[in-house]
């Protein structure tokens, strides 16, 4: 008669590191950290150990970890992910801060290419005073950003519930949509050739949401071209770029008029 390996059996032979290794056997089994530290010595039941199994293989093939368990914590929120959307990274939760700062009371907020809403919903938690709105080219990453905020936002906060659009950068919100006090925006920024895009999760992440031309600027000029038309007297854009494209960001933004730029590191 076989029986499974004990849990912590399982961990060892898996050949990922130990804190991947028991993040996927969470996932796998349903139980907790705790529980598994608890009862590591007890056998696995073969249908948890069979699911694990898969799992790792197909992290030790690459494939993020967000995408194998389906979500992700980003500023104090989860979310949840898959290939459909950028998994929100640490880096963009210095757009939430800034954007929490600077919005009015009772303000409008436009997140354009929301992907999973991950800024959109992250502002809300925070500011519940804030109308947002959000937008998106795809379908599928607009109804998994519908889902998060229903998962994240109480469903009586004083701005409403998100507004999700889909299209295109600006022409997702139309010419005469009533200004907003803020719009934020992390568009695909890197450059098409750029090597990095073979490697990594970014293999398995859409691609039309990581590069965007020659020089990863197109989604950012088209972002930036548009914003004052959008934006209130005094509003403010918000845009994520790369470490090596703030000169060139700079200079689109004077060349629209817009003032007062300056550039955010990300956070340390």
């Amino acid at each position: 008669m076989h029986s499974t390996p004990s849990w912590d059996l399982l961990l060892e032979a898996s050949r990922l590191t130990r804190l991947e290794a028991r993040i996927l056997l969470e996932h796998a089994c349903g139980r907790t950290r705790s529980w598994l530290i608890a009862h590591g010595t007890e056998h696995a039941d073969p249908a948890t150990a069979s699911r694990f199994a898969r799992l790792a293989e197909r992290r030790l093939a690459g494939e993020p970890i967000a995408y194998l368990v389906g979500e992700r914590a980003f500023h104090r929120i989860r979310l949840r992910v898959d290939p459909a959307v950028l998994i929100p990274r640490p880096d963009t939760e210095v757009i939430v801060d800034e954007a929490i700062r600077l919005l009015p009371g009772n303000g409008r907020m436009l997140d354009l290419g929301t992907g999973s809403g991950a800024i959109a919903i992250a502002v809300a938690a925070a500011r519940p005073d804030t109308a947002i709105v959000g937008t998106d080219c795809s379908a599928t990453a607009l109804k998994l950003a519908r889902e998060n905020a229903l998962r994240n936002l109480h469903p009586g906060r004083i701005g409403g519930p998100p507004h999700w659009l889909q299209g295109d950068w600006w022409a997702a919100i139309g010419p005469t949509s009533e200004p907003f006090d803020l719009v934020v925006s992390n568009p695909p920024y890197i450059r098409e050739d750029d090597p990095h895009l073979k490697q990594g999760d970014l293999r398995f992440e859409p691609l039309q949401a990581l590069a965007s031309g020659p020089e990863g600027l197109d989604a950012i000029t088209e972002v930036v071209s548009g914003a004052r038309a959008h934006l209130r007297c005094g509003g403010w854009l918000l845009i994520e770029h790369s470490f090596d494209q703030g000169p060139a960001v700079r200079s689109l933004l004077a060349a629209q008029g817009l003032v007062k730029v300056r550039t955010l590191d990300d956070a340390e």
